[in-house]
């Protein structure tokens, strides 16, 4: 029986046993030993019950072994040590006259450990922290789909310790550029600068760690410090519990936010989604506290410092780079093409997300960043000059092959293309290809693609008909610019003059002239 029938049991014979009832008649009664009803009249709390400690035949043997693998470790590295499971591998190899179950000698490491001081488990102090006084910082790995493929993304994390409100977003890498992009996203994000960043030693901010919590930092991140205004202060290496404010939001956000694995177009519509996220969860209330994280998080707006005027130029500028004879620059370990003329000196702005070729202070190309080593980013639409004079080079151009890998040339457009070849000619029809190509740019291609399927659909082969269908006003422009054009003409209605006086004029009287 459980403790509370024991008790109720209890009650009801110390009540039998005050209205004159024996110990033996109680016994029989309520079938239970003699002892119990004894125990009952001394207490009505029933005894705790005694721990029975069972021998262990099968473990004794080997108890000693173990012990002595376990002393071992105190001298050995902190992940070269024994668990209980290789533990149990090594007694079944070297003693296999002693058999015993793994499920026996997990138990008994685990109390073994615990006296050695081996246990992973710690006690943790509970901290408590004022309003905008600090943030921990740190990256996580996370999985998603975007564009209908799965990939592997580093998500940056700002956690406030004061109010518990949180800031995520995703790259495709954790580097420099990326860590100070989201700093200032995060900034903005809580409206205002923490007083004091808390980070492990990653190498995109230490360079080398001292003595104690001394490092040398890397010039950007003491660059961009000194820029917002903050403090910096750093966890013993491998010591994770030293920022465990930021740990545990990432273990919410993976087991929240990411299960099932988030679907999006691109990267940006994927951190829409998180922005999304982090804002919605401002509505919830973390336990212990007695406000929701959102209004803990407008009280501590007033608690940090303020935004910079100016936002850190977080871009990497790189000056000269050559323009070579395909049109391309080659920016740290990849290609990028533009427009420009080969042997031009360019300047490369490298983001996080983003590389633009900059020539005389314009923007001549901007392309995705590539992570990957070796590897050709080509625009169609910066070959386009070249393309006019060898048009024969089109179909088997790099540009248009990686336009078709990317979804941005579908198969309607391959087919206006053959009609123009077999209209004027090869050469001819890739011009008039290429004009089209040129329009769609200029235009919009989602335009440009309905022009070409509207073309296809009514017969036609000619680029100027194209045109004239993609320059065309839809039905629901026409109708509205039909209302407009109304509007405009009602003030200039006047009403319909009265003719009567004039009719007399025509009539056939003597004398009329006629």
């Amino acid at each position: 029986m459980d403790r509370r029938q024991k008790v109720e049991l209890f009650e009801v014979i110390r009540r039998g046993y005050a209205a004159g009832e024996t110990i033996q008649g109680l016994s029989k009664k309520h079938g239970v030993h003699r002892r119990m009803v004894r125990q009952a009249l001394e207490s009505a709390i029933p005894p705790e019950r005694k721990a029975v400690v069972r021998e262990a035949p099968r473990l004794g043997p080997v108890k000693e072994h173990i012990d002595q693998m376990l002393v071992s470790d105190l001298k050995a590295p902190r992940k070269q040590r024994h668990t209980a499971h290789r533990i149990w591998i090594r007694l079944c190899h070297e003693h296999p006259d002693y058999p015993v179950g793994e499920a026996t000698v997990r138990r008994y490491v685990q109390v073994r450990k615990r006296v050695l001081g081996l246990s992973g488990r710690e006690v943790f102090v509970p901290q408590s922290y004022e309003l905008g006084q600090e943030a921990q910082v740190d990256w996580f790995d996370g999985m998603a789909k975007l564009g209908g493929e799965v990939v592997k993304l580093q998500f940056f994390a700002m956690r406030s310790m004061g109010s518990g409100d949180a800031f995520h977003r995703a790259y495709p890498h954790a580097t420099q550029q990326a860590l100070l992009e989201a700093h200032e996203l995060a900034f903005a994000y809580f409206g205002g600068v923490f007083k004091t960043l808390r980070y492990d030693n990653m190498k995109s901010v230490v360079k080398k760690i001292l003595r104690g919590y001394q490092r040398v930092e890397t010039d950007r991140i003491i660059a961009f410090r000194s820029h917002w205004g903050y403090q910096s202060e750093y966890c013993n290496p491998a010591s994770g519990n030293e920022k465990g404010g930021v740990e545990g939001e990432l273990g919410w956000f993976r087991r929240n936010l990411l299960v099932p694995v988030p679907e999006a177009s691109d990267l940006n519509a994927l951190n829409q989604q998180v922005l999304a996220n982090c804002i919605a969860n401002r509505s919830r209330t973390i336990i212990g506290k007695s406000m929701t994280i959102g209004a803990a998080s407008e009280l501590e707006r007033e608690h940090l410092s303020p935004l910079a005027a100016e936002e850190f130029p977080i871009h990497e500028v790189l000056y000269p780079l050559l323009v070579d004879g395909k049109g391309r620059v080659k920016v740290k370990t990849n290609w990028y093409s533009t427009s420009l003329w080969p042997g031009l000196r360019v300047t490369a702005v490298v983001g996080p997300l983003t590389v633009e070729i900059m020539h005389d202070n314009k923007v001549a190309a901007r392309h995705t960043r590539c992570y990957g080593r070796g590897h050709e980013i080509l625009d169609l639409e910066h070959y386009l000059d070249v393309l006019e004079r060898k048009p024969g080079a089109m179909k088997g151009s790099t540009p248009l092959q990686q336009w078709r890998q990317a979804g941005r040339w579908p198969a309607c457009l391959d087919a206006i293309w053959r009609e123009l070849e077999l209209r004027h000619g090869k050469g001819k029809g890739t011009r008039e290809m290429i004009a089209l190509v040129r329009a769609g740019s200029v235009e919009g291609w989602e335009k440009m693609i309905a022009a070409v399927k509207d073309a296809l659909r009514l017969g036609i082969s000619d680029s100027a008909a194209v045109l004239h269908l993609l320059r065309m006003p839809d039905p629901e422009q026409r109708r509205q610019y039909a209302v407009a054009l109304s509007e405009e003409l009602q003030q200039y209605e006047r009403p319909m003059p009265v003719m009567d006086n004039y009719d007399l004029l025509l009539a056939n009287t003597t004398g009329a002239v006629q």
